[in-house]
């Protein structure tokens, strides 16, 4: 069983590392979602309903939570972001690994993520936990994928 249940991988990479180099592992996900608000298109002579269509997509905000990262690149992402490189966008890949191990991953892909709020791990000289950081990141688009290779 992993402690660390979701793994994340940036293309491109805005870190200088190998593309799809995981950069952090976190215990907790949520935000995975998308909604679609259908557009109702009323017929002359049609009394009874409208036509359902399809309409806008939205996403909600990805929580990343109770994880790690490999030197610090989770905040030099954010923090070159809120210091006006605006546009730095990546795809970024959530790694879903199974319970058991052994059957494949699914890979959940949003689309020019970016980075809205981080909170770092709160500092105890006495505990002996792993750091653990918050992440939210909003993006712009949401596919899920099946892994290959099987588990980790």
């Amino acid at each position: 069983m992993y402690a660390f249940r979701f793994e994340l991988a940036f293309d491109p990479e805005p870190f200088k590392r190998p593309k799809g180099e995981t950069v952090g592992s976190f215990a907790e996900c949520t935000g995975l979602e998308a909604t679609m608000e259908p557009k109702v298109i009323k017929a002359g002579g049609n009394n009874y309903g409208g036509k359902q269509l399809a309409g806008p997509v939205t996403f909600a905000t990805v929580v990343l939570r109770r994880g790690i990262s490999r030197g610090g690149q989770l905040f030099k992402w954010f923090h070159r972001v809120a210091s006006g490189d605006y546009g730095h966008r990546c795809g970024v890949t959530i790694t879903v690994f199974p319970p058991d191990g052994d059957s494949e991953p699914l890979l959940w892909k949003l689309s020019r993520a970016m980075p809205v709020k981080f909170k770092a791990a709160d500092l105890n000289a006495r505990a002996t936990e792993v750091g653990i950081e918050e992440l939210h990141l909003v993006h712009e688009g949401l596919t899920l994928e099946l892994g290959k290779g099987g588990g980790k």
